[in-house]
């Protein structure tokens, strides 16, 4: 399975968007290239890298994009 690089954007209303860059067959030459491209394009603040291990890059942008439930924060935890 390949792994793919993408741009997430998170809006204020929570909703997220994500943008292919590049797909990967190993994940060193992933890692490499979002550590190139961290230190040579610098996003907005509202947007950042991920790297997603996936099937197809419908799955991978599926996963990256999906609204997760706040943890529930147990009384010992607090």
């Amino acid at each position: 399975m390949p792994y793919f690089i993408f741009v997430v954007s998170s809006k204020e209303s929570g909703h997220k968007s994500a943008r292919l860059v590049n797909p990967f067959e190993k994940f060193r030459e992933a890692k490499n290239e979002v550590k190139r491209l961290r230190s040579e394009k610098p996003l907005d603040d509202n947007q950042i890298y991920k790297i997603n291990f996936s099937a197809t890059e419908t799955a991978a942008e599926q996963a990256l994009t999906e609204t997760r439930e706040e943890p529930i924060a147990k009384e010992w935890e607090k």
